[in-house]
């Protein structure tokens, strides 16, 4: 059993120190992107439940853009497919970054975050579909709706259990919700592509390799990239294919490693890394909390509004997905790795960390809103019933893990203190440091 534990990394172990800077960096951004969502999703139901939920329903229906290039859309269109997008390019520059230089290169560091992505999303699209296939209504399209988690809420509810919560942990649940939202824009483009149009397709192939090309050549001119990025964008929406597709496949482009003058690889960070600093505040401080605003507002109609859509097979289905799909299909995948590659947990830790993750993997908000309009129709009926299922039962799910990590946080404190101990002040702590050397 030991040397098996050799061959594999234990389970949630600390990457290295530039990496866990690196992650500390954006966890610092996503947690403020995070407590801007909530508060634009908090106003959004506060004003779509007052006197004036008219003025929201308005702001929501103005459209404006270039009605020449069918781009005449509703604010709401524009969040969803418009801003959404620069939220997708962000993730795909961080999952590429991962794989390509960050510690989950090694296949085997990577094989946990991947595996529990897969069953946080394959649990609760299971469960989603036994609890409406068995209904008169059969409503089984909406079954990806639950199977998202929102990188932004949750990372904000990390900060609220405490600043001492291990690297590792806040690591696992980044990188497991990226490869979430690589896995959830892949069924968008599939399952949830009607009426495709094969030319703009086709002619977007263009604008796309002549901007591989120069980003791949190290151009940074925003007057050369921002047109055609908007053009590939313009075109994936007029295909029919969900224009969110065109931000990961254009961050999928953008080169992560630098090369030096020989071709061969450099030591230093590639654009990626340049894009993704320019980038990931735009997406985590207007992006996300601007959708929120203009989708999370839903008329609930009091004690009976709520008690009737309590009824509705869609809600319940969202509802048990995101609240005990995700938790079983990310621990119990967690657990099947660890079962047949014999890994052991990470010093410290315990199952009942997975387990508070797992839980909060459950705050599926941005795409999980995102998802059911393109399911049933932004602003029909079952529309808002999962808009408030999603609400309701990420709320949950983030309350649930705040109790269960708390309950940890004596643990997580002398985990803390020995991970930020620098007895040679070096700026590398020591435990960091041992890692090199051995």
């Amino acid at each position: 059993m030991v040397e098996s534990s050799r061959r594999f990394p234990r389970l949630l172990s600390r990457g290295s120190w530039p990496e866990c800077l690196r992650v500390a960096d954006i966890l610092r951004q996503e947690t403020i992107g995070g407590a801007l969502l909530m508060a634009g999703a908090v106003i959004a139901l506060v004003w779509s439940n007052s006197p004036w939920s008219g003025a929201y329903a308005s702001l929501r229906a103005v459209t404006f853009g270039p009605a020449a290039l069918h781009l005449e859309l509703s604010a709401a269109a524009w969040a969803s497919d418009g801003l959404l997008a620069i939220f997708f390019f962000v993730a795909g520059l961080e999952l590429k970054r991962e794989f390509v230089a960050g510690d989950l290169r090694d296949p085997r560091r990577a094989a946990v975050p991947v595996a529990a992505a897969l069953g946080g999303v394959l649990v609760p699209a299971v469960l989603y579909a036994v609890i409406n296939a068995t209904t008169a209504t059969g409503q089984v399209h909406g079954w990806a709706v639950p199977t998202a988690t929102d990188i932004a809420f949750a990372l904000a509810v990390l900060a609220v259990v405490g600043r001492h919560l291990p690297p590792a942990l806040r690591t696992f649940l980044l990188t497991l919700a990226v490869v979430d939202d690589l896995i959830a824009i892949t069924i968008i483009a599939i399952f949830y592509t009607a009426d495709l149009m094969v030319t703009p397709l086709l002619v977007a192939i263009v604008p796309f390799a002549v901007f591989t090309f120069l980003v791949q050549r190290r151009v940074r001119a925003w007057w050369l990239l921002l047109p055609l990025a908007m053009t590939v964008w313009g075109l994936v929406h007029a295909s029919g294919v969900h224009a969110t597709v065109a931000g990961v496949l254009l961050g999928f482009a953008v080169p992560v490693v630098r090369s030096d003058a020989a071709g061969g690889p450099d030591a230093g960070p590639g654009l990626a890394e340049h894009f993704e600093h320019r980038f990931r505040p735009l997406s985590a401080g207007v992006a996300v909390p601007v959708f929120a605003l203009l989708s999370a507002g839903v008329s609930v109609g009091g004690w009976s509004g709520l008690s009737s859509a309590a009824l509705d097979p869609v809600v319940v289905g969202v509802a048990v997905g995101l609240m005990i799909g995700k938790p079983i299909g990310v621990l119990g995948a967690t657990w099947l790795v660890a079962r047949f590659t014999r890994a052991e947990l990470a010093e410290g830790l315990a199952w009942v960390d997975v387990l508070g993750l797992a839980v909060l993997a459950g705050v599926g908000f941005t795409v999980s809103l995102l998802v059911g309009e393109l399911a049933f129709g932004a602003g029909s009926a079952r529309d808002d019933h999962v808009k408030v299922a999603v609400v309701l039962g990420s709320l949950t799910a983030a309350l649930l893990a705040t109790g269960i990590l708390r309950l940890r946080n004596r643990t997580y404190r002398r985990i803390s203190e020995d991970e930020q101990r620098d007895s040679d002040a070096d700026g590398t702590p020591d435990v960091y440091a041992a890692d090199v050397e051995q």
